[in-house]
């Protein structure tokens, strides 16, 4: 029976894990993508959502686009 060799050595993935559990402080946010997906997105999402909204407020009370 064939076995896989596994994508790490198993010394890294253990050293690795002894950094990790060593760490007493949260370990989100550590990387740069970690900041990107769990703060850049949910900000854009919000502002383009405002400006969505503020826009539709102007248009209504202007009587953009309305039909005659």
């Amino acid at each position: 029976m064939l076995t896989e060799t596994p994508f790490r050595p198993r010394e890294k993935l253990v050293e690795k894990q002894r950094l990790f559990q060593s760490i007493q402080r949260h370990t989100y946010l550590k990387g740069p993508m970690d900041k990107v997906t769990s703060v850049a997105i949910p900000l854009a999402l919000a502002a383009s959502s405002l400006y969505m909204i503020g826009t539709g407020i102007y248009n209504m009370s202007n009587g953009i686009g309305k039909k005659e």
